[in-house]
């Protein structure tokens, strides 16, 4: 499958020095596939572990390493077998011909999928994301590289990516933007097949053409390309437009969407790149639609004609009921700019096209765009189908598909947990993660071996915890002997639950301090304490997100809780990997309806992690068996559920962790951990995802 890399030719990266006997490690770094195999992550991080652990970077990490540690390293026997191992399974994986898609697929498409997203979280060290959308989006280009799947993902550089957070000690968020320098990322140029040089090509957007270029990540098998206007020859105004994600400004940010949709279509073209399925991935990436119109209309289609064939080939996504998250312009501005870029567009046409379902006619409704001009839409779990339903079934013309969402499991398990699951397993059991069958061998594994492997995972997050709370109050101010009292903070013995979204008030952060006396005697009981970690990001924009934020500090400070609250600033693909690994308890407390999925459940589950959630989004349909609690589920006041939330804990969760045998381990709270496994892997995959939307979406219906 290399054939969709081939069709992108690419210029040089960053010069990278590698010895000869090692040179596979350039390829390497330049693929992300390394960062959810174990064995090629324990390649890097021999080459200097320190260096490793300090930044996670491959590229940085050969442009530093020097030639006396190559010379040394090449003398280790156990390096270079590693060495061979890892590039005999990259290759393999690369360059294989029977993955699932050619088994169960070949001959279906006739060209490869477009997959158009605003955000896409494939690494840390790749800020491209802000949260749930783009770490779904990674998920997705991953599961479908393991599938064989063939997909070419576009998306937009984001040189500043969107903001890292800081926390000041009364709890107020600081945006802190750096830049993210291509050269030290796994990225390339694309470069144009016929002159050989950088591809460009022109967006019109209010009288000023933006010359566009692109940067290719390889995914595995899949190419990502992201689409950059940070160009010499742009007028200073435009070299910014794709600095920063979802930034304030709503002009900028239809810029921003104008050209990923028509810039994303227009590279393909240039390419010479024809999707049979194009995938909207939320409907940031709507403008895609309103190009291929022009095209049809171009060669001498009708309006009906045009629409109908960009209606056959287009399936959209929609991920949120909160009207925040459904972009919505003013109709002027947007035709605007839609004029320039558009020349030949209908501005009748296009204001019907975009009209929200209210028919306000004073608006440019992305969602309604995407609807209307798609054969296909579908919400992202069988819940939220229901939703998009009633609030779009006139534009859909009958109901939403649910397609749950679904997460990369090789991304996402950690190490001693998937080191079970190659002994119970094999060393493909990510290859069968949607198989239920496969996943009943989690049930016979003797109780004190899962637990002792999650409580390995549990030790590493807390200690990841001890040296964020210490960075952020030496920068506070502390004192040294203070700095010392953090390394008592957050037992391993003690139930920890944790708390880590986006920070938006339909999440309901607080809801745990509705009754501050009955969570006091829950988190300080002295016989069985309870502790809970907090993480998440507002909205710059969002000051009521950020109020939530200064809420949970100002408890975290409160003597009474002192000690059991903890806010842990600047959540992002790292810290949630450690926190979903690690926690006991993952605690979810939507305003229902208004989930509508929620992945970060999905992945503590795969660890072991039980999961105390409202029953909205992926939860309704994965509390089962016995493999965590659900709550509320109905619209009602938030002191109802919160009722509900503490009589779960005082009765249920609370005495099932601290109820042990004699050899420590708490058997029925391990026996909901092997359920909670068993369950996850295969309902809530990302390869079952990924051939659920082949099947039902770029194949189908």
């Amino acid at each position: 499958m290399h054939d969709l890399l081939d069709l992108i030719p690419v210029g040089p990266g960053a010069p990278l020095r590698v010895p000869a006997p090692v040179r596979g490690l350039h390829d390497l770094a330049f693929n992300v596939w390394w960062s959810w195999d174990h064995e090629a992550i324990e390649l890097w991080s021999k080459i200097d572990p320190a260096r490793w652990r300090s930044n996670e970077n491959p590229i940085d990490l050969l442009r530093e390493v020097d030639a006396a540690a190559f010379e040394e390293l090449l003398t280790d026997a156990a390096f270079t077998a590693l060495y061979d191992h890892v590039m005999l399974r990259f290759s393999a994986y690369m360059n294989g011909n029977s993955t699932w898609f050619d088994e169960n697929h070949s001959g279906d498409l006739a060209g490869p999928i477009a997959y158009l997203c605003a955000e896409y979280g494939i690494h840390h060290k790749l800020r491209l994301y802000s949260g749930g959308l783009g770490i779904l989006a990674g998920d997705h280009l991953k599961a479908a590289s393991d599938l064989g799947v063939p997909l070419i993902a576009v998306g937009l550089l984001y040189r500043m990516g969107y903001f890292m957070q800081t926390v000041d000690p009364d709890g107020h968020q600081q945006h802190v933007y750096s830049e993210m320098e291509p050269a030290r990322r796994p990225m390339r140029p694309v470069i144009d097949p016929t002159t050989k040089h950088p591809l460009e090509i022109d967006v019109a957007l209010d009288g000023s053409v933006v010359r566009v270029a692109a940067w290719r990540v390889d995914v595995g098998r899949v190419p990502l390309l992201l689409l950059d206007t940070d160009l010499p020859e742009n007028d200073p105004a435009d070299r910014p437009i794709t600095d920063a994600l979802y930034t304030r400004g709503r002009e900028l940010r239809l810029c921003q969407e104008i050209l990923l949709g028509i810039g994303g279509a227009r590279i393909l073209a240039a390419l010479g790149i024809e999707p049979a399925v194009w995938h909207v991935n939320e409907g940031h990436a709507a403008t895609s639609l309103l190009e291929r119109l022009r095209i049809a209309r171009a060669g001498g289609v009708s309006v009906a004609g045009s629409i109908e064939a960009v209606k056959s080939t287009t399936v959209f996504t929609l991920h949120t009921p909160i009207p925040a998250g459904n972009e919505v312009f003013d109709l002027d501005v947007a035709t605007r700019h839609l004029s320039q870029a558009l020349p030949e567009a209908d501005t009748d046409e296009l204001a019907r096209l975009s009209t929200p379902p209210s028919g306000d006619a004073g608006w440019f409704d992305m969602g309604a765009l995407a609807i209307r001009l798609s054969r296909q839409t579908n919400g992202v779990s069988q819940r939220h189908a229901e939703v998009v339903t009633g609030d779009w079934e006139s534009l859909i013309g009958g109901s939403a598909v649910g397609i749950t969402n679904g997460v990369h499991a090789p991304t996402w398990v950690g190490p001693a947990i998937g080191r079970l699951f190659r002994k119970l397993v094999g060393e493909d059991w990510d290859e069968h993660a949607s198989d239920p069958s496969t996943w009943k061998a989690i049930l016979d594994a003797p109780d004190d071996v899962l637990w002792n492997a999650h409580l390995s995972q549990k030790e590493h997050m807390l200690r990841q915890l001890r040296n964020r709370l210490r960075n952020a109050r030496a920068r506070h101010g502390a004192s040294p002997n203070e700095l010392r009292t953090i390394e008592t903070d957050l037992p391993v013995d003690r139930l920890t639950l944790v708390f880590a979204r986006r920070m938006a008030t339909y999440k309901r952060a607080g809801l745990l301090f509705s009754d501050l006396a009955r969570v006091r005697a829950l988190l300080t009981d002295r016989e069985r304490p309870t502790q809970i970690v907090f993480a998440g990001k507002a909205h710059p924009a969002d000051r009521e997100g950020q109020g939530l934020i200064r809420w949970i500090v100002e408890m975290s400070n409160v003597a009474e809780l002192s000690g059991h609250v903890f806010f842990i600033e600047n959540y992002d693909m790292a810290l949630g990997g450690v926190l979903a690994q690690g926690a006991d308890v993952w605690l979810n407390t939507p305003r229902p309806p208004q989930e509508a999925s929620g992945t970060s459940g999905m992945k503590a589950a795969m660890n072991g992690g039980l999961n105390l959630s409202v029953l909205d989004g992926w939860w309704i349909e994965g509390n089962v068996d016995g493999n965590g609690w659900g709550f509320g589920g109905q619209p009602r006041s938030d002191a109802e559920d919160a009722i509900d939330l503490y009589h779960a804990l005082e009765t249920e969760v609370v005495p099932r962790f601290y109820d042990r045998g004699d050899d420590g381990v708490p058997a029925e709270w391990v026996a909901m951990m092997k359920q909670a496994i068993a369950t996850a892997l295969p309902r809530f995959s990302a390869r079952r995802m990924v051939s659920e939307y082949v099947e039902r979406a770029y194949i189908g219906p």
